[in-house]
């Protein structure tokens, strides 16, 4: 993970980066001035070499010449770094410029003088933040680079063949399909996975797990059986649904069915943290979709949201709106 420190105060530079060395970040820059700033990372055209990607910005509020809130404002301007979050550090207890520092695009902010427990605490969230924001990206993209080659898939490809449900990528074609969604529609996607899957694979074997998932997918079927839920299953072993025309609040009742109707099998499952038999983390995401790219994103959060989950123990639902 690299971090720029821009500082106008030499001291407070070298503080800043003496404390994230030490916690192990080696990988810190500091310049002294927003123009240096946008030096480093190309903002405006401004690089005088190959702009170098960061994915985190410490920047001081009060410098000369170009302030901390203009200076985090082009910098997301821009679009490679829209995503980079930002950490304001300020000695100011003034609420105005903090509030404008987060219309600008700040994600947190630390005073000065800066306490080393606080700045690891704010800087780990930031960079947690970060990195889940770039999985989700990736996955996007992957989304997209799949589209482009829908067509040379075959029939017979389209089913899996331990849940009987269609294949996940299936359900990413009809997301991006743009005739499937009416602008402005409420949609959500609700992801769903066995907890401890991979345990019990590794104890039970393959074809014990395949059945489990097997009389998982009739569970999931029966209980969402309703006219336009697409139910698809990715190879490792993930089940999402697909739902036009939900909002949220019965969108978080059938996350909750769907969870208990897994429970309620009542399969053994030895390598459960949250009980005796096999439970299942489920992530319901809401939201409106205008483009196919919207509906994307739902299947992406979703994904990223399960195994959240299933480390804080499983047996539990998380809904979220976007």
């Amino acid at each position: 993970m690299r971090i720029l420190v821009v500082d106008d105060s030499e001291d407070g530079r070298d503080l800043m980066e003496a404390m994230l060395v030490s916690a192990g970040y080696e990988d810190v820059f500091s310049v002294e001035s927003a123009a240096e700033a946008f030096r480093y990372l190309g903002v405006g055209g401004a690089a005088v070499q190959e702009p170098s990607p960061v994915d985190l910005i410490l920047l001081d509020i009060l410098m000369p010449g170009i302030d901390g809130i203009e200076a985090c404002a082009r910098i997301h301007k821009e679009k490679r770094h829209a995503d980079v979050p930002v950490i304001m550090v300020t000695a100011l207890a003034d609420v105005d410029s903090l509030g404008s520092a987060f219309v600008a695009g700040a994600t947190d902010y630390i005073t000065k003088p800066v306490n080393r427990i606080e700045l690891l605490a704010r800087v780990r969230s930031a960079l947690k933040l970060k990195s889940e924001l770039d999985r989700r990206r990736a996955r996007e993209n992957e989304l997209l680079n799949f589209m482009s080659t829908w067509g040379d898939r075959r029939a017979s490809n389209l089913i899996d063949g331990t849940t009987g449900l269609f294949v996940g990528e299936v359900a990413e074609a009809y997301l991006m399909a743009a005739t499937n969604f009416r602008p402005g529609i409420d949609t959500s996607v609700i992801a769903l996975a066995i907890d401890r899957l991979d345990a019990y694979r590794s104890t039970q074997g393959d074809t014990v797990t395949n059945e489990i998932m097997t009389q998982v997918a009739h569970a999931v079927r029966a209980t969402a059986a309703t006219i336009g839920v697409v139910a698809a299953a990715y190879r490792n072993g993930m089940i999402v649904l697909v739902i036009p025309d939900l909002r949220s609040e019965p969108a978080l009742q059938l996350g909750e069915a769907l969870r208990a109707s897994v429970s309620n099998l009542g399969i053994n499952n030895s390598e459960s943290i949250a009980a005796n038999h096999v439970t299942a983390s489920v992530a319901v995401v809401s939201g409106h979709v205008d483009k196919p790219i919207d509906s994307v994103q739902l299947l992406t959060r979703a994904l990223s949201a399960v195994p959240r989950i299933a480390a804080a123990g499983g047996n539990r639902v998380l809904a979220e709106v976007a």
